[in-house]
């Protein structure tokens, strides 16, 4: 679910849709799913951040067989002040600038799921608010007198020790107990090393739906061994950064463990990547081709032995400019995603981007 706030509507697939994995990890967590599922108890999905809570979320919606929205709000992602608003809704003249009425999540949820995500981040005074709108199965948009019923279901989600929260009286348990009906930890993905190679199998088919043309990576026997015995501290987003590093650096070409270590898991362009042969290259010039981009430059013909002078600044900057534009190309002209890809903080590939005059793809 992409944004802070995200209305997904119920799709088909079942569970495994959502849920990628076969280890017992994770076959216990989608038989918790499909049990929990089909009843109106609220849910608290717990773990990391990076395991996909929010994919949780989606399942149990598809689970419950409701046919309204699953409703997504970030509770972390809204300034404080505006979360009630954005919840319950609020009538014209609420408030400065209520120019006109809006309808809250909660009203949007109806018939449907609300799934709460960082919901150790609500501020208390919400919280006492939304206790009263879960055991009233009311609410009322500020500014209005009337007091419209609503059916939801309740999914929240944390990355946080609630229990820690309310000693340190930031968290109402009063509420904790009420929305920790049903809890679910979603496991690290070291926890379910066995899954990376189906994971990454899932992320190849979502690129390749999105660019039928797309010249994927694969990753050999060896590599998906080396990348089942990382820490993986970020989960299944961390494996996603790899991938999506790989795509760049490794498109159609197979990927070993030592490219794994050396030039994935801490980012490192190959030596290789720039000393490929003729045919290679021009291959590499097919794709690029479609996106308006010559091929990169490698060191066949290029004499270190001689009297000839090399302009290595020059050198460098061209492959700098290739890199970056490929990336970009790569992650569809998301500044952040390639500044995550290419290993760098988004101010500093911005900064290379005015330097260098790159653009972003249809700029």
């Amino acid at each position: 679910m992409g944004g802070d706030v995200g209305t997904v509507s119920a799709r088909a697939g079942g569970i495994d849709t959502f849920l990628i994995g076969t280890s017992p990890a994770m076959r216990g967590l989608k038989d918790l799913i499909a049990l929990v599922g089909p009843s109106d108890a609220p849910v608290m999905v717990r773990g990391e951040t990076g395991t996909g809570k929010e994919l949780v979320a989606e399942a149990l919606h598809v689970a419950s067989g409701r046919s309204g929205a699953l409703v997504a709000v970030n509770c972390a992602a809204i300034p404080a002040d505006l979360l009630e608003s954005e919840l319950f809704g609020h009538e014209k003249g609420a408030f400065t600038g209520a120019e006109r009425r809006r309808i809250g999540y909660v009203e949007q949820a109806a018939g449907g799921t609300l799934f709460l995500d960082e919901i150790g981040d609500m501020p208390l005074a919400l919280q006492s608010k939304l206790l009263r709108v879960l055991e009233a199965r009311q609410v009322q948009r500020l500014g209005g007198s009337e007091t419209l019923s609503v059916d939801f279901r309740l999914v929240t989600a944390t990355h946080q020790s609630l229990e820690a929260r309310v000693r340190e009286g930031k968290f109402r348990e009063d509420l904790f107990h009420r929305i920790n009906t049903f809890p679910l930890t979603v496991p690290r993905l070291a926890e379910r090393a066995q899954d990376i190679g189906a994971i990454l199998e899932h992320m190849m088919d979502q690129r390749l739906r999105r660019d039928p043309r797309a010249r994927l990576p694969q990753f050999d026997q060896a590599a998906l061994r080396f990348l089942e015995c990382q820490p993986w501290t970020g989960n299944v987003r961390e494996l996603r950064s790899v991938f999506d590093r790989a795509c760049v650096l490794f498109a159609g070409r197979t990927v070993g463990a030592a490219q794994v270590e050396h030039n994935l898991l801490t980012f490192a362009v190959p030596s290789d990547r720039y000393a490929q042969g003729a045919e290679d290259a021009g291959e590499m010039a097919g794709t690029g081709a479609s996106a308006g981009l010559d091929p990169l430059p490698h060191l066949q013909g290029v004499d270190l032995s001689g009297d000839a002078k090399i302009n290595l600044r020059t050198y460098l900057r061209d492959i700098e400019v290739e890199m970056i534009e490929r990336a970009l190309l790569a992650q569809d002209g998301c500044v952040s995603q390639t500044a995550r890809v290419l290993g760098l903080q988004r101010t500093t590939l911005i900064e290379k981007m005015k330097k260098l005059c790159i653009r972003k793809p249809g700029a």
